[in-house]
């Protein structure tokens, strides 16, 4: 087969969906590709036809320029589709498998992998640990906001569903395993959330929501979610969280207002490096969200942080800022025994479990985030608008697979 589409960062505030190479066993030289890489031979992946890919908070930090994101690269790391090729040492997934990927790409080999620690593999970037489809620095794998994406090891990164139909049913709920889901899950387990917690999470964005469903999954007595974006609010509150808007005034009255004490048990940066400061027209401040949490979260407590933090950002506010050395209290958090957990979640350490709550109806995680399917050709009104606070989770549909789908 011949011929391919994606969606490809171009410069600062521009995709463009591009004639793309089809997918083949080989990493061929190309935006992003680490040298050490090409010419790698993926004898152990397979090729899907995507059925599922979504646009993520991450991908927007490349496309608003705020990384060293090169021009061409071929963006998307959430991608759920149908094995169509396999490599000849792919043993165990077969050709008509319906499939999550992990957007951590981990070789299951490495001492990090068979600790369980598959964000940090050791084996699939020559740059630093972790790698991720379509992501800057990275180790230049081709992104999956594609019609066709090659995935390595796929015996050890694939997530299975066990009926493919039944799969394709539940298709919008189930594409969020590949990062969303498990991220929010990940930043509500490393904060403590267990049952009768108060959780408090930064950012109402698609991850922040994710989290906010997982607090509740896992038995949250209450879930605050705080924005400066009403209408991201709106959706936290459509699914049964209390908000907080950080536009107006003190977080810690406001929870007080909430919960009778200004302190929550387990706090969640789904935020990141771009923060802004809190109050009315404030600017960017990438230490707030992280100074914040701490100042709200009982001594003994944790931060779940899986908010993003670069080590390089082109439009830092300051010289600090754009080489990720932030101000942050870590007296504060010292005194306070607080205990914070940062870095890419390991997908694979959460998915098959989030998989059946998803499949026995447990969570409606598509209706919490706010699902919204377009086609791969308006991507780019996709990015667009998910830029300007659009309280949505697109999910780019390239082969029809969505048409019909609803969230569960």
């Amino acid at each position: 087969m011949s011929g391919n589409k994606g969606v490809a960062y171009l410069e600062p505030g521009t995709v463009e969906v591009r004639t793309t190479d089809y997918p083949t066993f080989e990493i061929k030289d190309g935006p992003g590709v680490a040298s050490e890489n090409i010419g790698r031979r993926c004898r152990h992946g397979v090729i899907l036809k995507v059925l599922a890919t979504n646009i993520c908070g991450s991908d927007q930090h490349m496309v608003r320029g705020r990384t060293t994101a090169p021009a061409g690269l071929v963006l998307g790391h959430e991608i759920t589709g149908e094995v169509v090729e396999r490599g000849p040492d792919v043993e165990f997934i077969d050709i008509g498998d319906v499939v999550s990927v992990p957007f951590n790409i981990a070789c299951g080999r490495c001492r990090n992998c068979k600790e369980r620690k598959t964000g940090i593999c050791l084996n699939v970037n020559p740059a630093r640990p972790g790698a991720a489809y379509g992501y800057v620095d990275m180790g230049g794998w081709v992104g999956g906001q594609a019609e066709y994406v090659m995935v390595p090891y796929a015996d050890f990164n694939l997530l299975k569903f066990p009926d493919p139909d039944e799969a394709r049913e539940k298709l919008l709920d189930l594409t969020m395993l590949s990062d969303i889901f498990p991220t929010g899950f990940h930043g509500a387990v490393t904060a403590g959330t267990t049952v009768g917690s108060t959780v408090y999470v930064a950012g109402a964005g698609p991850v922040g929501l994710a989290a906010a469903a997982a607090a509740q999954l896992l038995g949250a007595a209450v879930v605050i979610v705080g924005d400066l974006n009403t209408e991201r609010l709106a959706q936290a509150r459509s699914f049964g969280c209390e908000t907080v808007d950080v536009s107006q005034g003190s977080i810690e009255e406001q929870i007080a207002q909430i919960l009778g004490e200004p302190e929550v048990d387990a706090a969640v940066d789904a935020v990141g490096f771009e923060a802004r400061a809190h109050g009315p027209d404030a600017g960017e401040a990438p230490a707030t969200v992280l100074n914040s949490l701490m100042s709200i979260t009982h001594a003994g407590g944790a931060l779940g942080i899986p908010g993003l933090y670069v080590t390089d950002d082109p439009g830092g506010v300051d010289e600090d800022a754009r080489t990720g050395t932030l101000k942050v209290r870590l007296g504060l958090g010292w005194a306070k025994s607080h205990r914070f957990t940062t870095g890419q979640c390991p997908v694979m350490k959460y998915h098959r479990g989030l998989m059946k709550a998803i499949l026995h109806g447990r969570v409606h995680i598509a209706k919490a985030v706010g699902a919204t399917v377009i086609g791969l050709d308006d991507a780019p009104r996709g990015y667009t608008e998910f830029d300007r606070g659009a309280s949505r989770k697109y999910v780019l549909n390239p082969h029809g697979a969505l048409d019909t789908v609803q969230p569960v």
